[in-house]
């Protein structure tokens, strides 16, 4: 991992929970050593991705996010479409849809939404990081993903989430093949527990699977009739998130899509 990498790769470490990190609570995150984590830390405020505050001096994201963020949703609004096709998910189906971008070994949210139905209801965290082998996302991703970049990820290590978190390689690209024979990815339990979802691949320009649009439900409320309406509802957002985000639809997933929505391909 070159310099950049490993500084950049000491961003992911902050989240909604760890909002500030000091400087030796970042170095046992990470591995590293702490005057390696001290100087990364260093050129990446000085470059305003990071900021110290409070007495302790922890560090927390800087002010160039805001700025980047506002650049990257003037040319490509993929928020401002996801929400709205996620807000209809949700609706449609009662339950929470979120859809998750591919960044490096990871996927991370960058959109969801909850529907008022149920009080009860799998949430979400802003810029939650998933993992690849143990949720739906992550499946319908590496369904469509060349099989080197599969490869990399079922090297592992692969992490158990749960007591049912699958982590065997060959188990789990038996389920890549049913998920890319079916065009929708299922996962009971595997990344939080008593959470069942499903997910569909989202497409870019040149046919390559970059992310996923996905439902996820408590596992008591999954009866048969809600399973058909998330499968066939979660298919159908992600040839629209697809589509409007720029995107083309590879020829079997086409064809899957069309013979279980019953539409033309």
């Amino acid at each position: 991992m070159g310099t950049v990498s490993k500084a950049l790769s000491l961003l992911g470490y902050f989240s909604r929970q760890s909002p500030e990190i000091g400087l030796s609570e970042m170095t046992r995150l990470s591995g590293m050593n702490k005057a390696t984590v001290y100087r990364l830390l260093s050129e990446l405020a000085d470059q305003g991705f990071v900021e110290q505050t409070g007495s302790g001096r922890e560090y927390r994201l800087g002010p160039v996010f805001p700025r980047l963020a506002a650049l990257r949703e003037a040319s490509v609004p993929t928020r401002e479409v996801a929400q709205k096709i996620l807000t209809a998910l949700s609706e449609q189906t009662g339950e929470t849809a979120h859809m998750s971008i591919r960044q490096g070994d990871l996927l991370t949210v960058v959109s969801y939404s909850y529907s008022p139905l149920h009080g009860t209801r799998v949430t979400m965290e802003d810029a939650e990081q998933i993992a690849f082998h143990s949720t739906s996302s992550g499946n319908a991703v590496l369904a469509y993903s060349p099989p080197a970049f599969v490869d990399a990820i079922l090297q592992g290590p692969l992490e158990k989430k749960t007591d049912q978190t699958e982590t065997d390689p060959d188990i789990i690209r038996q389920r890549l093949r049913e998920a890319r024979r079916d065009g929708i990815a299922e996962s009971v339990s595997g990344h939080e527990k008593d959470v069942h979802s499903h997910a569909c691949p989202i497409f870019d320009a040149q046919q390559d699977c970059y992310g996923a649009v996905a439902v996820a439900a408590p596992v008591a409320r999954m009866t048969p009739d809600l399973r058909r309406t998330i499968r066939r509802e979660v298919l159908r957002s992600s040839l629209q998130m697809t589509r409007l985000l720029g995107g083309f639809v590879p020829d079997d997933f086409k064809s899957k899509a069309s013979e279980i929505l019953g539409e033309p391909a």
